[in-house]
Order: C-alpha cells, then sequence, then structure tokens
C-alpha cells in the first residue's frame, strides 16, 4: 500500500482526491442549487462546483483528476467557500496544493521524556502520553484504572473502532470516532510515507466498515481540548475535560473533572479504589513504549 488512502486515491492525486469527496458531502440545496429530480451522483456535480467558483468545468475536472496541480490560492477559496470548508479544512485544502515531493523523511522513534514519567508519576488526575498515531506510550495509574485501553501499547483509534468495551464507554461513539479518523487525517497531512501511519490505516480500513466510511469523507480537524462524557463500568458516568499538550515530539493528555462536581467525587473514589487493588510497581502503568 503506497498511501494512507483508500484503494482510489492515488498518492500522486490527493488534491483532486480531497475536492471529489468533499463535493459529494454538500447538497444541492446547501449550495443554493434547485435539487433535481435525476441526480446520478450524491452531493454536487463537477459542473456545478466549477459554476459556482467561478472556474471552467474543464478546470475544475482536470483538478480533480490531477492533471493541473498549481491551482492559484484564488481558486482555492473559491473551492473552500463552494464546498463548505470550515477554517480547519480550508488550512488543509491549502496545504495539498502546496505540497511538493520530498526526500524520504528519515524515521524517529517516539520517546516520552524521562522528567513526562516523573511528571505522570505525581499526577493524580487521568493522564497519559500519546505519538502522533494515538500509540499510547505511558501512562498513570488513574488513566488505567479510567479505561484499561489507556495502557502503554494500546493505540487508542483501534481501541475506540474495534473494542466492544469502548462503544459503551463513550457517551456518543459516533462522534468519537468521527472526530479522531478526521483528527489523524490532520496529524497524517503530506507525511503519508509514514510507516506506522501506513500500517494503522491499512489495518483499520480491513477490519473497520465505520473506519473504511468516515475515512472516505476526507474529514479534517483537530482534536485537541474539550469535555467528553464517558461511562465507566465501576463508578458510572463521568463528565470530563481533556487538554493536549506537547512535550517534545509526543502529547501529553490529561483528563479532570469541575472541582467539587458529582464527576470530582467519583473519580476520587476511583483512585481510591485504584490504590486499594494496587499490587506493586508492575501495575503504575508508566513503562516507556518506544515507536520506531
Amino acid at each position: 500500500m503506497k498511501d494512507v488512502g483508500t484503494k482510489d486515491e492515488e498518492s500522486d492525486n490527493r488534491l483532486g482526491a480531497y475536492l471529489r469527496a468533499r463535493r459529494e458531502l454538500v447538497t444541492p440545496e446547501q449550495a443554493g442549487l434547485p435539487p433535481g429530480g435525476n441526480r446520478r451522483v450524491p452531493g454536487l456535480r463537477r459542473e456545478e462546483v466549477a459554476l459556482l467558483a467561478g472556474i471552467s468545468p474543464d478546470y475544475y475536472l482536470r483538478l480533480e483528476r490531477g492533471r493541473d496541480k498549481n491551482p492559484s490560492v484564488q481558486v482555492l477559496e473559491a473551492l473552500a467557500h463552494v464546498l463548505r470548508l470550515d477554517d480547519v479544512e480550508r488550512t488543509y485544502l491549502l496545504g495539498l496544493a502546496a505540497a511538493r515531493p520530498r526526500a524520504p523523511r528519515r524515521k524517529r522513534p517516539e520517546h516520552v521524556p524521562a522528567r513526562v514519567h516523573q511528571l505522570l508519576a505525581h499526577l493524580q488526575i487521568p493522564a497519559f502520553v500519546e505519538g502522533r498515531a494515538f500509540d499510547v506510550l505511558a501512562s498513570n495509574p488513574m488513566a488505567v484504572a479510567l479505561s484499561p485501553r489507556l495502557r502503554p501499547g494500546e493505540n487508542r483509534l483501534r481501541s475506540l473502532l474495534l473494542d466492544p468495551e469502548e462503544r459503551a464507554f463513550h457517551q456518543d461513539w459516533a462522534r468519537a470516532t468521527a472526530d479522531f479518523v478526521a483528527a489523524l487525517r490532520t496529524t497524517i497531512g503530506d507525511d503519508t510515507d509514514n510507516p506506522r501511519f501506513v500500517e494503522l490505516v491499512g489495518e483499520l480500513a480491513l477490519s473497520s466498515q465505520r473506519f473504511r466510511s468516515l475515512w472516505a469523507r476526507h474529514d479534517v480537524r483537530g482534536l485537541d481540548g474539550g469535555t467528553t462524557t464517558v461511562h465507566h463500568p465501576v463508578v458510572g458516568e463521568l463528565r470530563l475535560h481533556r487538554d493536549k499538550l506537547p512535550v517534545d515530539d509526543v502529547i501529553l493528555v490529561v483528563y479532570y473533572p469541575d472541582k467539587d462536581s458529582d464527576s470530582d467525587e467519583k473519580l476520587r473514589l476511583l483512585a481510591a479504589l485504584s490504590h486499594s487493588e494496587a499490587t506493586g510497581p508492575a501495575r503504575d502503568g508508566t513503562a516507556d513504549v518506544t515507536r520506531g
């Protein structure tokens, strides 16, 4: 597999694949056009996109088929408007057009600095370190108590899509999967030959229909701070804030509740239960996982 896209997405035509995927998601009504009674394609036709963007149908066809790889910023801005792209999606579109062939990058392992292991050991809230592909590289006991899928060596996206317990854990599993897959595409950017990304996307494309459907949409978005609600099998519903903090080449992720809230009390109970069940250093969950 030479790219991290679907089978019909050639690695040298990522711009065209993105334009095609996004126009299929815009309805004629959203674009201010009559729906028509005999539409053979989902979303907008190529000629409709061209008309609304003020470019010729032939030129738009060349863009989608990868025959023209140097559209102007003005053309891309017009297409972004027609395709109803938000700021993150618009930036992604501009980046696709600006991408140029590059020499292969030397693969660097993802390593958790020693000071971050010390920080994890001191934090009394769920905290873990993840790599660019959502691999869990290190975690503290509270993270593992929150979810055993946050142990080092797990992959958050694989767990989310393939582990039945994750579907029950997340209050809005559909939203979570859509956000994670879109964030993965954003993270990949033009690093499409990264072996870890190729491996993960290939695995999920084979094993998850949900992933295939979401990946084909070409959604992009950031997955930074936010608030989520989860259902813990022992303490029940938890409403937690999430922050992501870059540390060198990895990301420190922390989950925390509002102070003195019901979720705060439940998290303290979970901490007490986790502490009482701990049997020694082997349960601390902070082992380093180096990804080559």
